[in-house]
């Protein structure tokens, strides 16, 4: 496949995701990325397991190089300025003002390097009253609007995964290559600021125009009643999922498959409006109906009847379904940490083709050697 950032330099100085995310998108699309990190203990990510290779750590840090650098140390220092030298793009997740205190503010590193692109990820903005407040996760998807959609009306908890650390760190790849290629054109460098909170009103944008245009305040059910989102159970205790959006032919589809088509004569069911309000009833009635065979049955009396559905899978089953094979979603690649590292590549297909290749995220410095050797060859004799 065309690596469509090849020759593209990115140094990364980010930590847990949304730089890393950031750095990952970068990486996947055939950047260079140098992850720069704290020594001895490199990215928080990487011990949230123990050790120094957690699956956190491994997320989001494939196809990346590494190196330690301490920038309050003089020689560090000046080695991450050499990388600067050459770099298209810089990347840090800091609060505001902790850049500037590593030597690795704005300011500073345009002077090394005048047409970087400076991409500044912070979690509630570079201003304003609430920016110096640590931000994580949960605090961005509450401060955005966004977890009152997920979270149960009922015994609320946070659930689901750090969607407003992952969502950002693409907003933010996204801008980097918008920046990037501006730059080709005026040939200025540019500075990114982008928040979690800002990424996350974005994402969130559904909800708020309607609010603003219907006055409705949308919560975690509002969506999947409009659109006909259901999920059951079956009998072997696997799950199956379907959507029936607006077309009536999968309402009648629906029904054939299940052997219900007296619920078309129903005056809570048989029109889309009435189905909507009353789906609660709808779901008390085929909760049993599902728990009568077992998915595998449910998934070929669907597919027949041409219902959008699909098994609810979990993480151990879902990369093994016929279709994500044929699409060879699941990639490896050797890992001198955990001897094999198996991830998700890249979604994109360029003139036909996905990369399938993939580089095992770094160990610690791993590649500290001859980026160090490559700096020094740069410098003045």
């Amino acid at each position: 496949m065309v690596k469509i950032l090849k020759g593209v330099r990115v140094v990364e100085l980010g930590t847990y995701i949304t730089g890393p995310a950031c750095g990952m998108h970068l990486a996947d699309l055939g950047a260079d990325v140098i992850k720069v990190e704290r020594p001895g203990s490199g990215d928080p990510f990487r011990a949230f397991k123990g050790g120094l290779y957690s699956p956190h750590y491994q997320t989001y840090n494939r196809n990346k190089r590494s190196i330690a650098l301490d920038t309050k140390d003089k020689e560090d220092l000046a080695v991450f300025h050499g990388l600067i030298e050459t770099a298209d793009i810089f990347i840090q997740n800091f609060r505001p003002g902790v850049a500037e205190r590593l030597g690795a503010g704005e300011a500073e590193l345009r002077e090394v390097n005048p047409k970087l692109v400076y991409c500044a990820i912070s979690g509630l903005g570079p201003s304003g009253p609430a920016r110096d407040r640590p931000v994580f996760d949960s605090v961005a998807q509450a401060a955005s609007g966004y977890l009152r959609l997920l979270t149960p009306p009922e015994n609320p908890r946070v659930i689901g995964p750090a969607i407003a650390d992952a969502v950002t760190g693409q907003y933010a790849a996204m801008a980097c290559i918008a920046a990037l290629f501006e730059r080709e054109r005026s040939g200025q460098g540019h500075r990114i600021d982008i928040s979690m909170l800002e990424a996350m009103c974005h994402f969130n944008l559904d909800s708020f125009t309607h609010y603003y245009s219907v006055d409705e305040v949308m919560g975690p059910l509002s969506r999947p009643t409009v659109s006909q989102s259901y999920t059951f159970e079956c009998a072997d205790g696997k799950w199956i999922a379907f959507h029936l959006s607006s077309p009536e032919k999968f309402w009648t589809g629906l029904l054939e498959a299940t052997g219900q088509q007296h619920l078309d004569q129903d005056p809570r069911f048989n029109e889309r409006l009435q189905r909507i309000e009353h789906q609660d009833e709808l779901i008390a009635h085929f909760t049993p109906v599902f728990a009568s065979a077992d998915r595998d049955t449910w998934c070929d009396r669907l597919r027949e009847a041409e219902v959008p559905y699909s098994p609810a899978y979990d993480s151990s089953e879902a990369l093994e379904d016929p279709q994500a094979r044929h699409l060879g979603i699941k990639v490896s690649a050797p890992s001198a940490e955990i001897g094999t590292f198996t991830t998700v590549r890249a979604p994109y297909n360029f003139d036909g083709q996905a990369e399938t290749d993939v580089l095992a995220p770094p160990q610690l410095d791993e590649h500290g050697p001859e980026l160090r050797a490559e700096v020094a060859g740069r410098r003045p004799g």
